[in-house]
């Protein structure tokens, strides 16, 4: 990269360094299913757009999400079928869960080349330490940047200004590397930080202009360019 020598890489977690709305999607399937097999009555297309319209509304972290799909099918929550759901949900995670292709050797040779790595995610600081803890990828990183710690989601430049004062470094020095131009590429952007647009990642299309600086169709790409 040219201009000011690069001191720290920022990235995204979900669908950047784990392909998240797989994993989310097949487990929430399966939860479903296992629901159905319990005895809940409806059909599996239906329950599938249910829950979709109830991530939409409540965030796709929420940690009752099957207690209120549940309410929303049934007008109650029934223990049984919902220990039916998260017990599938869980054994589904831990099955899909899995970092990007390239992803471990990638962050091994940023750290051999002494860059400050760490992440700025809109997830909960809690469910991003357990992916990262999960997927033996937490001693890569010096810190993370959640929702709590700003209020603010990306784009908001909050979170990348807590990052770049916690590293200690320019926004210059430093690069973001992420799935969405709307939310990584535009913030990090807003700050005058160098980005990368996790291409790989992309999940759902976007119509928001602004341009990275580099789009890698895959992790290992970055090392041809910090």
């Amino acid at each position: 990269m040219a201009g000011a020598a690069i001191k720290a890489v920022l990235f995204d977690l979900d669908n950047t360094l784990i392909d998240f709305w797989k994993m989310k999607k097949a487990a929430s399937k399966a939860a479903l299913a296992a629901m159905i097999r319990a005895g809940l009555k409806t059909d599996k297309q239906v329950a599938w757009r249910t829950l979709n319209r109830l991530f939409d509304l409540y965030g796709i972290e929420n940690q009752r999400i099957f207690e209120i799909f549940l309410k929303e099918t049934t007008g109650r929550s029934d223990d049984r079928l919902l220990a039916a759901g998260v017990v599938a949900y869980r054994h589904a995670k831990e099955l899909q869960m899995r970092p990007y292709p390239g992803v471990v050797p990638t962050l091994r040779q940023l750290r051999t080349r002494g860059l400050k790595l760490a992440i700025v995610t809109d997830a909960p600081r809690f469910q991003a330490w357990s992916r990262l803890f999960e997927l033996k990828l937490d001693k890569y990183f010096d810190f993370i940047v959640a929702l709590e710690d700003t209020g603010r989601k990306k784009p908001s430049r909050l979170p990348f200004r807590a990052a770049l004062r916690k590293l200690h470094v320019k926004p210059a020095e430093a690069v973001m590397v992420g799935d969405s131009v709307g939310r990584d590429v535009l913030g990090a952007h807003k700050l005058g930080m160098r980005t990368v647009l996790a291409k790989y990642g992309q999940v759902w299309k976007e119509t928001r202009r602004c341009k990275a600086d580099h789009e890698i169709g895959g992790i290992s790409e970055l090392l041809l360019i910090v």
